[in-house]
């Protein structure tokens, strides 16, 4: 049972060489499990004798089969909702990639804190909590301990060399296994994920390129609103930072660690920690599904507990879905991150079980049955 001091088998996850490390995550991804398939057809059963032509209700209906799966009883609940946002900063940006400066990772992640943001209005209109995780600001924060989880100040530049070493992927990942470990021991059990770090849509492209084997130009957006050139010279360097790498892309820590970001490192974490511990979590836009992509390669069956959202204006996002086996849920043109598509994909969640638990049957409620 994982507990707030003890992740994976390791009490300090900082103080743990590579080795141990690797056994946590060993440890965490063969726990796994495949969806309980009882629960599937116990949820479809109540699904099929409510007031309604059978299947009639689409997605609410895949949400809530899906959700009886992962919790492994056909009367699934939702007890508690949160994002975990990670915030990360991206060597990179040295390269000219982001239209924003460096600076306003660490300005947006006090106003997260602040309860100021986007994802803050959302995720309160949600009734959900918004858990800030600096995982890789490069400034420093005021006060200290809220840098008690930052693995090392930003990535290196994945243009001249790796964005972290492995030990550092390592560390990432688990963080954010823990953090989503923390939310879930304290009652939360449907989790959405959420990211902040000027310059992450970059290493997010590179990923999904690497991963879906689709070119960078298929994969790369605008992301805070490059034009033409700059986008073209974004493309550039993400082929760069490829050809550079050469990441081993049979082995998708060595990817993570050369071509990605600790963020999107924490956030795979935390979505590998879901699937281990049977909770549901939503996926937000292109920097979350490289993250989701990226924890499915290291653990397959992790994508069975993944929850689509939107569908980003980034152009890789949809990319990276497909890969997943999934697809977008709502389409609002949003490509603001932090986690906001995933927070509008809880009322629906939560609608999902209101059918399965509050709609009357035909029994109940005298209607008559047909072929329908």
């Amino acid at each position: 049972m994982t507990t707030l001091k003890k992740i994976h088998g390791l009490d300090n996850l900082k103080k743990a060489d590579i080795q141990q490390l690797e056994a946590a995550l060993q440890e965490l991804t063969n726990g796994i499990e495949k969806l309980d398939q009882e629960s599937i057809s116990g949820m479809q059963k109540r699904l099929d004798a409510k007031i309604k032509p059978l299947r009639s209700l689409g997605v609410l209906e895949d949400i809530s089969q899906q959700l009886a799966g992962i919790q492994r009883t056909s009367q699934p609940e939702i007890k508690g909702k949160a994002v975990l946002l990670m915030a990360g900063d991206h060597g990179v940006v040295a390269e000219g990639v982001s239209a924003a400066p460096q600076e306003i990772t660490a300005q947006m992640f006090y106003s997260y804190l602040n309860g100021e943001a986007g994802i803050n209005v959302l995720a309160r209109n949600s009734g959900a909590k918004v858990i800030c995780t600096d995982i890789g600001i490069a400034l420093p924060l005021d006060p200290p301990e809220l840098m008690a989880n930052r693995v090392k100040n930003g990535t290196g530049n994945i243009a001249h060399g790796p964005a972290m070493t492995k030990q550092e992927a390592l560390l990432a990942l688990l963080t954010g296994a823990k953090v989503a470990a923390e939310a879930i021991d304290s009652g939360i059990n449907l989790l959405a994920t959420g990211e902040v770090g000027i310059g992450n849509t970059t290493p997010s492209a590179a990923l999904i390129s690497a991963f879906t084997g689709h070119t960078v130009e298929e994969v790369t957006g605008r992301g805070t609103g490059l034009k033409d050139d700059a986008l073209k010279h974004k493309q550039d360097v993400i082929k760069l930072a490829i050809r550079v790498n050469e990441p081993d892309l049979a082995d998708p820590l060595d990817t993570l660690a050369k071509i990605g970001g600790l963020e999107i490192a924490a956030l795979a974490g935390a979505i590998l920690e879901a699937a281990y511990q049977h909770v549901p979590i939503i996926l937000d836009g292109i920097i979350s599904t490289a993250a989701a992509l990226t924890a499915a390669q290291i653990a397959p069956l992790s994508a069975l507990y993944m929850i689509s959202s939107h569908n980003s204006e980034e152009q890789g996002h949809r990319i990276a879905l497909k890969q997943l086996g999934l697809k977008p849920r709502l389409d609002f043109n949003m490509r603001l991150g932090e986690g906001t598509g995933a927070a509008l994909m809880f009322p629906m969640v939560e609608a999902a079980l209101k059918i399965a638990d509050e709609m009357a049957t035909f029994e109940s409620a005298g209607v008559s049955t047909g072929d329908f």
